[in-house]
């Protein structure tokens, strides 16, 4: 199959890969094309010297198609072909001259292998020129390559994470070819992840305690700590293509494949491994206009399948032993109620508070337990919220909350009559607010009743505060702080010490301010909803009427309809005359 002239799509590819990084090879070859300008290969002109003659004639019988050697002998070659690409043949014995030894390159290298350039060789051999303790690791390092004898490669080279280069290519890498290019914020923030990574250092417990929040960040603080993103380390392979003797210019180096690799294993490899698609080209500016090609493939050692299956098992025994953890951790039961018991299990949020008349608020709340209910030893059924400023959203002051909360109830059925209904939970609150003296004042009271079905309810309850007659009450407010409140915080719906029959607030002067709104996400658990799922009977007691009515309506409601439906028969058949009910009761007992 002829190999295709140019791998016109130089993009490039991304790769993931399970394996440590260093494992990863690259061969890098190289070859020079033509230097006259034409971009198809040419003959190359005649050399001087005694073998001039005998090369030219060697080229021009290739060029017509007829392949000899000493011997003679004809090729199969067609007339009107393109000339194939020429090679200079060597006698044997004989060595190539330098300058054609340095149009051809083959160079294999691993991840993060270093290999000179005759720059950083002219550069980092003076001792004086090392500042850094990069730089004088690289100068031993060159001294040992000259005892050696010297560096293999010639112009194939490489630059590291660690490099000076890495950090001014990153930073200087452009999408357009304008020269007025400006490079955005993603673009200045992305080419700092591998810089930040490497100034990152241990934060002290002191600094860290006293510089929780940042009260006046700096446009170089938010720059930095605003964008999310994954360190990447980085490698270049660069080509000096400059011509036979003028090795070591800056002028002259060129990028020839970029690799990045992030913690995840993701590998990014521009462009991409040639394969198929044909070799690169690199066209030179000036005079001459050389034409360079190059290759790129994965030289990495290729697993064996008795080393590929061990691996597999090890991976398969890992997650086995994890499995077997996590499964310890949970159990392997599933934690039930008792039976004849309703567990209520609430995370809830206080978003936000809006719509009140002063600044820095916050919120005191706590649940109350009707008869019947029950908490765990460690349940907190009581809280409050941090202070927070307020931000002007539309028309109203709204403080953002978001303070997290959680519930725990049971629920335990008592008598199995018709007539027990059960009493669900209500949060009360209170929203203040807190002066620059540190005062506080009342500035609403509300009450929440838990939603009875399960799911997420996002609830906006209105506050109403007390307020007494005259000016002198709200000036008080405003100077010295302090406001009229509650004694007892259940008055806000119905009091807990309340037994009669009439709750009367003639006279009570209130004041509707502001409102609260909640995040509350509830779940039940009993196991008569598993019974009734299963069996499909009929739901004879409360808690099985509270696990078939949860999802299609409030429970709380269809018992009180219920049960006001049941006092009204009841009603009924007590204003029926006496007389009339011992006859129909006498014709029940005489029917069979």
């Amino acid at each position: 199959m002829a190999e295709p002239l140019w791998g016109a799509d130089a993009g490039g590819a991304v790769y993931r890969s399970r394996d440590p990084v260093r494992n990863l090879r690259l061969r890098v070859r190289i070859q020079r094309l033509t230097s006259a300008g034409p971009l198809l290969p040419q003959a190359p002109p005649p050399l001087a010297g005694p073998r001039g003659p005998e090369l030219l004639g060697l080229a021009e019988r290739a060029a017509r198609g007829t392949g000899g050697g000493p011997g003679g002998g004809t090729g199969g070659g067609t007339g009107g072909a393109a000339p194939p690409e020429v090679t200079r043949p060597t006698p044997a014995g004989a060595r190539r001259p330098p300058e054609e030894e340095d149009e051809e390159e083959e160079a294999e290298v691993g991840w993060q292998e270093k290999l000179f350039s005759q720059f950083e060789v002219d550069l980092y051999q003076n001792e004086a020129a090392c500042q850094t303790p990069l730089d004088r690791q690289y100068h031993a390092e060159i001294l040992k390559l000259e005892k050696a004898g010297g560096r293999k490669n010639c112009r194939i080279f490489t630059y590291t994470d660690h490099d000076r280069f890495t950090n001014l290519e990153e930073h200087c890498q452009k999408v357009t070819d304008s020269d007025h290019e400006v490079p955005s914020y993603l673009a200045e923030r992305m080419a700092n992840v591998r810089r930040r990574r490497q100034d990152r250092r241990p934060i002290e417990a002191s600094s860290l305690k006293s510089k929780i929040i940042t009260w006046e960040p700096s446009e170089e603080f938010i720059k930095n700590n605003h964008v999310i993103n994954t360190p990447v380390q980085t490698m270049y392979i660069m080509g000096d293509l400059g011509p036979y003797g003028k090795l070591g210019h800056r002028d002259y180096e060129h990028v020839l494949c970029t690799i990045k690799v992030d913690g995840n294993g993701v590998i990014t490899v521009k462009p991409d491994f040639t394969g198929t698609k044909g070799p690169y080209r690199i066209e030179l500016d000036g005079e001459k206009r050389e034409v360079w090609k190059y290759t790129i493939e994965n030289a990495s050692v290729q697993v064996q399948p008795e080393e590929e299956e061990r691996e597999q098992r090890v991976f398969r025994d890992l997650y086995g032993r994890h499995k077997e953890y996590l499964s310890g951790l949970v159990g392997s039961e599933f934690e039930m109620t008792l039976p004849g018991t309703l567990r209520l299990f609430v995370n809830g949020e206080i978003v936000s508070a809006q719509g009140y008349e002063y600044d820095n608020l916050y919120v005191h709340f706590f649940l109350e337990l009707p008869d019947q209910w029950s908490s765990p030893a460690f349940q907190q059924l009581s809280g409050v919220t941090q202070t927070c400023a307020t931000k002007a959203v539309g028309w109203d002051n709204v403080a953002h909350f978001c303070y997290p909360f959680t519930l725990e109830m049971f629920f335990t059925q008592g008598d199995e009559s018709e007539d027990s209904l059960p009493q669900w939970p209500v949060l009360y609150f209170e929203v203040l607010s807190l002066d620059f003296w540190q005062r506080y004042r009342v500035e609403g009271y509300g009450s929440l009743v838990l939603p009875a079905s399960p799911g997420l309810h996002m609830l906006t309850i209105p506050t109403w505060r007390p307020v007494e007659l005259g000016t002198v009450a709200e000036l008080r407010r405003f100077f010295i702080g302090g406001s009229p409140e509650l004694e007892d915080i259940t008055y806000v719906r119905t009091p807990s010490t309340f037994k009669g029959e009439r709750l009367s607030r003639f006279g009570f002067r209130t004041e509707t301010t502001g409102s609260v709104t909640f995040r509350l996400y509830c779940l039940q658990q009993s196991k008569a909803f598993l019974e009734t799922s299963a069996l499909r009977q009929r739901m004879q007691s409360v808690l099985d009427r509270l696990g078939g009515f949860s999802q299609q309506c409030s429970v709380y409601n269809v018992l009180e309809a219920f049960q006001r439906a049941r006092r009204r028969m009841q009603e009924a058949r007590q204003s029926l005359p006496q007389d009339l009910i011992s006859t129909s009761a006498g014709h029940q007992l005489q029917e069979p």
